[in-house]
C-alpha cells in the first residue's frame, strides 16, 4: 500500500545508489507495474488509468486516461510512444531529477505503453542541454535491454518487441509543444502543426502517436502496481496522485519537492518542510505558477488556496509544469514581466505573424511602463496586443502569453499606472 506521507515518484531518487542498475531498481518495486500490466486485459489497464485520474504533468493537465483511450481506439497497425523530455520551462527542473536519478521508472512507464498499444518503437525527446543526462539514460536503456525489459520478446512474451531511442533537442522552447516536437523528431523544422487532426490519429510519421511528459510516464508504473484508486487517494477528485514542484525565487528552501495534490499552498510556501517562508525577510508579494506561460497570483489573496488543479483554477491560476516562483515586495511586477516577455519574444518560432511580431510589441510596451514613459493609450494598446496575440497565435506559446501579462496587470494595476508619464502627456495635450 502507498503511504500518503511518503514520496512515490522520488522514493528511489532518495535511496538508489546506482540509478541505472536494473537489479537495484527492482529492489524498490521496479518493473512490478509492468509485470502486473502484462497479466491484465488491456482494457483493464485503461480502466486503472481512468480511475487514477492522472492529469498530464507537462502543463496542459489533460487527463491521461482520455488520451490513452483515444490512441487505443485509433486505427492502424503502427503506433508510436513518445516521451516529451524537452524541459524548457524556466523555473522547472523536476524532469531532470527523474531522468538523471530514476530513469528506469520513465522507461517502465513507456514500456507499459508500448505493451498496451502493441508499439514497436518509442522515442524520448530530451532537452539538448541535458547531454550528461542523455548518457545516463542511454545506460539505463542498455541495462534494461540486457535484463529483458526492452528489445525482443520482452519478459518472454512472443512478438512483444519494443525499443526506445533518445532524440536530442536543439534548445527550442517551442519544441515542448507536442506537434512541434514530432516535427523535430522527423528531422523537420520544430514548428507546431495545425490541429486537428489529433496526434492520436495522425502523429509521428503520420501514424497514431501517444505523447506524454516524463513525470506522467513515471506515474504509470505506480498506478498499475498499486491500483488506480490508491493513486487517486493520494490527490483529489479532480486530479489524483502527487505532484513534483520546483520552488525558486525568494523562499528559504529552494528545490524540488513531491507534494500530495490538495496540500494547502500556505504549507508549501511557509512550512519548514517545504519553502520555509521568505528568504529575504521581506513580505512575499506574488507567485508565478507553472512556468513563464503560467499566471501570477498575489500572495495576499492566496491564504485559503489549495494546491490542486481545481483549487488553483478557482483562483484563476494553474499548476502547469509545477514551477512555483516566489517574489518578495521589492520586486516590481512590471520589471518581472519585462523578463517574461523577453523570453516569449526570444523563443517564438516565427511561424505565425501574431506571435512573431506580437511578442516583440508586447515587450516594447512593457519597457515603456518600466522606464516611466508610457501613456494611457499604451495601457489600452498593451491589453489589446495581449488579447490579439493570445487569440490569433498558432500554438500554445503565443496563446499563453496572456496568462502572466493579464494576471500581473489585474493584481497590480497601480504598478502599470506608475509608469504613465502624466507630465509629458499634459505637455502634449494628453497624447503622445
Amino acid at each position: 500500500m502507498i503511504n500518503r506521507n511518503q514520496p512515490v515518484l522520488l522514493e528511489r531518487v532518495l535511496k538508489m545508489k546506482n540509478a541505472t542498475d536494473v537489479e537495484e531498481y527492482q529492489e524498490y518495486s521496479g518493473f512490478e507495474g509492468l509485470r502486473k500490466a502484462i497479466q491484465m486485459e488491456k482494457e483493464a489497464i485503461l480502466d486503472e488509468i481512468d480511475i487514477a485520474h492522472l492529469r498530464g504533468r507537462g502543463g496542459a493537465a489533460y487527463p491521461a486516461g482520455k488520451k490513452w483511450r483515444h490512441l487505443y481506439g485509433s486505427k492502424g497497425d503502427t503506433k508510436y510512444i513518445v516521451c516529451n523530455a524537452d524541459e524548457g520551462e524556466p523555473g522547472t527542473f523536476k524532469d531532470k531529477a527523474l531522468l538523471e536519478q530514476d530513469p528506469l521508472s520513465v522507461i517502465e512507464g513507456m514500456v507499459i505503453a508500448g505493451y498496451l498499444f502493441s508499439a514497436k518503437a518509442g522515442y524520448i525527446y530530451m532537452r539538448g542541454e541535458y547531454r550528461r543526462i542523455q548518457k545516463i539514460f542511454q545506460e539505463a536503456l542498455d541495462n534494461a535491454e540486457q535484463a529483458g525489459f526492452l528489445g525482443e520478446n520482452i519478459l518472454g512474451i512472443p512478438d512483444f518487441d519494443y525499443r526506445i531511442t533518445i532524440i536530442s533537442g536543439a534548445g527550442a522552447y517551442v519544441c515542448g509543444e507536442n506537434s512541434a516536437l514530432l516535427n523535430s523528431i522527423e528531422g523537420k523544422t520544430g514548428r507546431p502543426r495545425v490541429k486537428p487532426p489529433h496526434l492520436a490519429d495522425v502523429g509521428l510519421y503520420l501514424k497514431p502517436t501517444l505523447v506524454n511528459n516524463v513525470e506522467s510516464f513515471a506515474g504509470i508504473p505506480v498506478i498499475l502496481r498499486e491500483g488506480g484508486q490508491a493513486f487517486l487517494d493520494l490527490g483529489t477528485e479532480d486530479g489524483g496522485g502527487t505532484k513534483l514542484i520546483c520552488l525558486s525565487g525568494h523562499v528559504k528552501n529552494r528545490g524540488l519537492y513531491e507534494v500530495n495534490l490538495g496540500t494547502p499552498l500556505q504549507e508549501i510556501i511557509y512550512s519548514e518542510e517545504y519553502g520555509g517562508g521568505s528568504a529575504t525577510g521581506r513580505p512575499l508579494k506574488f507567485i508565478h505558477f507553472g512556468g513563464q506561460s503560467g499566471p501570477i497570483g498575489a500572495v495576499s489573496k492566496l491564504d485559503d488556496c489549495i494546491y490542486s488543479y481545481e483549487g488553483l483554477w478557482e483562483k484563476g491560476l494553474s499548476i502547469g509544469s509545477g514551477a512555483i516562483v516566489v517574489m518578495d515586495d521589492q520586486v516590481s511586477v512590471v520589471d518581472y514581466l519585462v523578463n517574461v516577455a523577453a523570453f516569449f519574444a526570444h523563443e517564438s518560432c516565427g511561424k505565425c505573424t501574431p506571435c512573431r511580431l506580437g511578442t516583440t510589441r508586447i515587450l516594447e510596451e512593457l519597457v515603456k511602463f518600466q522606464e516611466g514613459r508610457a501613456s494611457e493609450e499604451d495601457l489600452e494598446r498593451f491589453e489589446k496586443m495581449v488579447t490579439h496575440v493570445t487569440n490569433l497565435s498558432a500554438c500554445g506559446l503565443g496563446q499563453s502569453i496572456c496568462n502572466p501579462m493579464m494576471s500581473g496587470l489585474t493584481h497590480f494595476p497601480e504598478e502599470f499606472r506608475a509608469g504613465i508619464n502624466q507630465e509629458a502627456m499634459e505637455m502634449q495635450g494628453g497624447t503622445w
